[in-house]
């Protein structure tokens, strides 16, 4: 990893502790958030994967349209970190544990390759 990407990745985490700290406190079943990128092909490589803890959490979720908030959320702390995405829902992805530990055995390294 190049010393720009490390900055990048550095920022990243930093604004995505930020969003994941504001969903386990306002979102009923949201357990954690993680992203993956190719720096290569930054920012169009990015991915973010908000995990719920459950398949009807996140139905629920979903229901209620909350994922424009997240969302909303994902794409102003980016922007702190100068991260401008076209479509921010393009590069954001949701999930659940349990459909990780039946599809996976529970290894989310597996599962996000």
């Amino acid at each position: 990893m190049r010393k720009t990407d490390k900055k990048i990745d550095n920022q990243l985490r930093l604004v995505l502790t930020d969003v994941c700290e504001v969903a386990l406190k306002d979102i009923n079943g949201f357990c954690w958030l993680t992203h993956t990128v190719n720096y290569a092909n930054f920012p169009n490589s990015l991915k973010v994967v908000c995990v719920f803890d459950t398949n009807e959490n996140l139905a629920c979720f979903m229901a209620q349209k909350s994922n424009r908030k997240l969302n909303a959320l994902i794409q102003a702390k980016l922007l702190e970190a100068t991260v401008t995405l076209k479509n921010v829902a393009q590069h954001i992805t949701y999930d659940t544990q349990q459909n990780c530990d039946n599809e996976h055995h529970g290894k989310w390294a597996v599962r996000l390759q």
